[in-house]
């Protein structure tokens, strides 16, 4: 489930070439998540780690993370 998660963002993944040559992208659908790099490989490469960060932090702070193509990593909580 955790890597079909990493996939579909991924894929939802937007990429630019800035003035300096660099490349920027980000997955509009994660805020925060973005990375900048000189090579569109470096860039696809920081911007996994990017999200594989952020989504540990926010399973570890008990964020409620974006549902993506119906795969969800939040945590149902049981009702007493």
């Amino acid at each position: 489930m955790l890597t079909d998660y990493i996939n579909t963002a991924m894929h939802k993944a937007t990429y630019e070439l800035l003035e300096d040559r660099t490349f920027y992208s980000e997955i509009p659908e994660c805020p925060g998540v973005w990375a900048n790099a000189a090579t569109l490989e470096a860039c696809r490469d920081d911007l996994q780690e990017a999200l594989e960060g952020w989504i540990i932090l926010g399973l570890r702070l008990g964020h409620t993370l974006p549902i993506l193509d119906g795969i969800t990593l939040n945590v149902q909580k049981e009702v007493a």
